[in-house]
């Protein structure tokens, strides 16, 4: 992406915004104005003052003290005008920027939420570099809009009508005046390109660096059981030492190219004071000492451009490489979740897969030739080692993902043509790690039907058995649910997904952060709710794994075995071998033992 090419980028969200655009640009035309009046002014000044000095009979001070008001006047008047308009030209342009920020930014946040799960799931994608990518984005895009608006187009301005002023006045210094300006940039243009690749490494490693506290944040407990605060610390200093070199090395260039822009500069002013300073002294028509000081004051408006356009131009590199991460996520059309158009009155919850073959992008084949049926109104236990692709099943009949090949029929319906918003309103999620998000008690268990009334969520609560302690808080449902404990955020999702009480239910290691009298009394909770429903269970608890109505048993992807729970185990293999597993993990036989003596 070139500069052409960002500002096209960018003028839709500036459009907007067009009168106050056009209130800056006529500010910005009478700043330009305004700053021209000092050559002017000086010019006159010392010419009145030089003609004065030279008057026969001599020096009268009454004339030189109306010299002096007139100045003064138009100078102090010139900079009260300039000070309002500047004003109104800064506030202008910064509401045009920050409501440009904050469409940009609602707008990112829009597109996300359209994307599919896998653009989420790769490599490039994690939380910090997403985060980075978004959050500088917007910061370089906006800084785009103040610079453009703000900064170039008052400098620019300002420049071309000094510039048209020195050709009125005489041609001969008007040309050489224009002939530094393409050297200038000529000079930058150079800077941009040898510093392009740099900015780029700059931009990855500090996507890194965000990445690798946010990890430390969230592994803060591993890190510490394992005493590996050196080992993460070394981490970070590594990427710290390798941003700081690169850091360092574009400012090593930067400076260089900056310094051999102020010495072309200079040599500017030098060429214009020798040039005006000759036309004088051979009496050139129109040039007079105060053309010289005229001459200087109004190169001095040419060349400002100059000595801001090197910091606005390394701001505007750098808009080009964040935005080209920012400007890739909206541009990120093969990503938008696709839904279908179906939308039925009612689901039964009749599920049919034929043949899947999934892969993850990270190259994890995790479904093979896969083949089952998920009866309506009954529940579905899927039993299988870690890795056996239970989750990824969940995930396609979601429609997080699609698969590769093969075909997921909803009620005979393939899954693709059903509207997605209608799918997942008819279906309960409860994962084995729930999010919660920032925000009462009442607001997340509500977020599962945000029209529930304060009835009905004391009702899903109990239903969770979180009732009694969340009534134990002292701001009750007004309590911030990322204070409770993990189990009790557990039962708040659970909770959640009693309020939205749909056809279809997904259970996940709903009970793995429960202690066991908790896991009762879920489970029971569960039991009520299953009961016309088509319930998926993916667990290792032995009670809710041998209370289904069938069972699949998966390996690696394949299904290896299905039927009644007790058909399967009676036939051996996999199921038998976790079955059994599970009850001397559990120490069944001494728990058998300790209730038999008990009772």
């Amino acid at each position: 992406m070139g500069i052409g090419g960002l500002l096209k980028s960018l003028l839709p969200y500036v459009l907007p915004y067009r009168w106050l655009l056009i209130a800056t640009l006529i500010l910005t035309f009478l700043g330009s104005l305004m700053a021209q009046v000092n050559a002017v002014v000086l010019d006159r000044a010392v010419d009145s003052i030089n003609e004065l000095l030279h008057l026969e009979g001599g020096f009268q001070w009454s004339q030189a003290t109306q010299i002096l008001i007139i100045v003064s006047s138009v100078l102090l008047g010139k900079e009260i005008l300039s000070a309002v308009i500047t004003f109104g030209q800064r506030i202008f342009g910064e509401k045009i920027r920050i409501n440009v920020s904050r469409d940009l930014s609602l707008r990112v946040v829009e597109r996300i939420l359209t994307f599919r799960m896998a653009y989420f799931s790769a490599v490039d994608n994690e939380p910090g570099k997403l985060q980075t990518r978004i959050d500088r984005g917007v910061m370089s895009l906006s800084n785009t809009v103040k610079n453009f608006f703000i900064d170039i187009l008052p400098l620019f301005t300002s420049a071309i009508l000094a510039l048209i002023l020195m050709y009125a006045a005489n041609i001969y210094v008007g040309i050489v005046a224009t002939v530094i300006i393409p050297i200038y940039f000529w000079i930058t243009a150079r800077q941009g390109t040898r510093m392009k690749g740099w900015r780029h490494r700059v931009f990855g490693t500090h996507q890194k660096l965000n990445q690798g506290i946010m990890s430390i944040i969230e592994s803060i407990g591993v890190i510490k059981s394992f005493n590996r605060e050196n080992v993460e610390a070394h981490k970070q200093a590594t990427l710290q030492n390798q941003s700081t070199d690169q850091q360092m090395a574009t400012r090593r260039i930067s400076f260089l190219f900056e310094g051999l822009k102020s010495f072309v500069e200079q040599i500017g002013t030098v060429l214009i004071i020798i040039l005006t300073a000759y036309l004088v002294l051979i009496d050139y028509p129109g040039m007079s000492i105060g053309k010289i000081m005229y001459h200087v004051m109004l190169f001095n408006n040419v060349s400002a451009p100059i000595r801001q356009l090197h910091r606005i131009y390394d701001d505007l590199n750098d808009a080009l490489v964040y935005a080209e991460g920012f400007f890739g996520i909206l541009r990120a059309d093969d990503q938008v979740e696709a839904s279908g158009t179906y939308r039925p009155a009612t689901v039964k919850g009749h599920f049919e897969l034929s043949h899947v073959e999934f892969t993850y992008a990270n190259g994890t084949h995790a479904l093979r030739d896969l083949t089952m049926t998920i009866e309506p109104g009954r529940t579905t236990a899927l039993v299988g080692l870690s890795g056996a692709g239970k989750t990824t099943i969940v995930n396609l009949l979601d429609k997080f993902y699609a698969p590769d090949s093969g075909t997921i029929t909803l009620d005979g319906v393939p899954l693709n043509e059903w509207d997605t918003q209608v799918l997942r309103d008819n279906i309960g999620l409860v994962l084995q790690k729930n999010h919660i998000f920032t925000g009462t008690i009442a607001e997340n268990i509500r977020y599962g039907r945000p029209d529930a009334t304060d009835q009905e969520v004391a009702q899903a609560a109990r239903q969770a058995y979180i009732y009694d302690q969340i009534m134990a808080l002292p701001d009750g449902f007004a309590s911030q649910a990322l204070q409770l404990s993990g189990g009790q955020q557990q039962r708040i999702a659970i909770a959640r997904m009693f309020l939205k009480n749909p056809p279809i239910i997904f259970l996940d290691e709903p009970t793995a952060s429960l202690d066991a009298i908790a896991t009762e009394q879920i489970k029971a909770s569960i039991d009520a709710i299953k009961q016309g429903r088509t319930v998926i269970v993916i667990s290792h608890n032995i009670g809710q794994i041998i209370d289904s109505d069938n069972l699949y048993v998966l390996d690696t992807g394949h299904c290896v075995q299905h039927g009644r729970p007790e058909d399967v185990y009676r036939q051996g293999g996999l199921y038998k071998e976790i079955l059994d597993a599970s009850a001397r993990s559990m120490n069944i036989d001494k728990i058998a033992a300790t209730t038999g003596d008990l009772d």
